[in-house]
């Protein structure tokens, strides 16, 4: 039975209809009145109410396949568990980006929904399991993870540029213990692109440290970039160049921050500006040379609700990952400026439920 008397009648009779949908006998549908005399009764109960409180508890049924990070739980509990027969049934119903109507007459989950629930539930479990790693197993696992994946390269570049060298020695130690074998070995047996033998140098790099630059070489290892940019054959990409390939897998960070300021005052240019035509390359100097500008650039792009379970999954690795070093200060410094945000913010905006107070837990203890 639909109820669709005027809004005088719908206040005459305003208990009699409040029981009755009480009840469940009755649904509602909601249309804004001229003098909004029945808004209030029937706007919660409508459809659109109805959509709206899936969107809270992080459900969010939108005509995308995406939605947000996690479940608001305490909220769906609560929510649900209240609901009887009659009330689940209009839920089926009215979420119609969720629930699909079966041939045989009964409404379904859509299996990419359910999927995805299902996912963000278990959200919360892989962000506190990765939280509780040893760094060292929880780094071999990332690098396993993203060969498995095939083309997660840049996984592999943030893991190996961002961590110190004993860090990044651990990580290979723990890879050989869980897999038995060496990541060298597998970069180099899963990966046949030209990209190849950069990563293999990168994972087994072993930097100095120390605070001693000799800026004269910087400059003219920053000339040997801009030669090298400037006479890239087509026929070998830039990232296959052994000069290109030694600089950035051996020299300490610090002087590889010097060279990137001296191509900057000898081009006028970034020297990641002037790799936008070789990603890998360009991944590479960001995580080296500015890794708090990269590690924004990337929660930015995550912290959406149009975006792949792919990039959802960053959101977990870089806060969770970078929680115990001073690189998330650096980090949410470099958000707030670039995005006129803070990242605490941006995250209560887009996650839910223990999922978010976990995120907002982990990043507060940089302040």
């Amino acid at each position: 039975m639909m109820y669709n008397g005027k809004s005088r009648h719908i206040r005459r009779r305003h208990n009699t209809v409040r029981e009755l949908l009480s009840s469940g006998i009755i649904i509602v549908d909601y249309v804004k009145s001229k003098d909004n005399v029945s808004d209030s009764l029937t706007k919660d109960l409508s459809r659109e109410g109805v959509e709206r409180t899936s969107k809270e508890m992080g459900l969010r049924p939108k005509t995308s396949q995406h939605g947000g990070l996690g479940v608001d739980e305490k909220l769906f509990i609560s929510l649900l568990g209240k609901w009887d027969r009659n009330e689940r049934e209009s839920y089926r119903s009215h979420t119609t980006g969720i629930f699909v109507e079966d041939e045989r007459q009964f409404q379904r989950w859509n299996d990419h929904h359910l999927l995805q629930l299902r996912q963000e539930f278990l959200r919360l479990k892989d962000a506190v399991v990765v939280y509780t790693m040893h760094p060292w197993e929880r780094d071999a696992r990332l690098f396993n993870e993203a060969l498995l994946k095939g083309s997660q390269h840049h996984i592999l570049i943030e893991t190996a540029c961002t961590r110190s060298s004993q860090q990044l020695l651990g990580a290979r130690h723990a890879y050989h213990s869980l897999f038995e074998h060496s990541i060298e070995e597998d970069i180099a047996f899963r990966i046949k692109t030209p990209e190849r033998k950069l990563l293999v140098a990168l994972v087994s790099s072993h930097r100095y440290e120390g605070p001693r630059v000799d800026n004269n070489l910087a400059k003219a290892e920053a000339m040997v970039f801009v030669n090298a940019i400037k006479n890239a054959d087509k026929m070998k990409q830039l990232v296959e160049d052994e000069e290109i390939v030694r600089i950035l897998s051996t020299r300490s960070k610090l002087r590889l921050k010097a060279i990137y300021d001296h191509y900057k005052e000898i081009t006028g240019n970034f020297l990641d500006e002037d790799l936008d035509g070789d990603l890998t390359l360009k991944q590479v100097v960001q995580c080296l040379c500015a890794p708090q500008a990269y590690f924004s650039n990337i929660l930015i792009s995550s912290l959406r609700l149009d975006v792949e379970e792919s990039a959802k999954d960053s959101v977990t690795r870089i806060i969770v990952t970078k929680a115990d070093d001073e690189d998330m200060k650096l980090i949410k410094e470099e958000f707030r400026s670039k995005y006129g945000n803070t990242l605490a913010a941006k995250i209560k905006e887009v996650a839910n439920g223990s999922y978010r107070d976990f995120l907002l837990t982990i990043i507060s203890k940089s302040d």
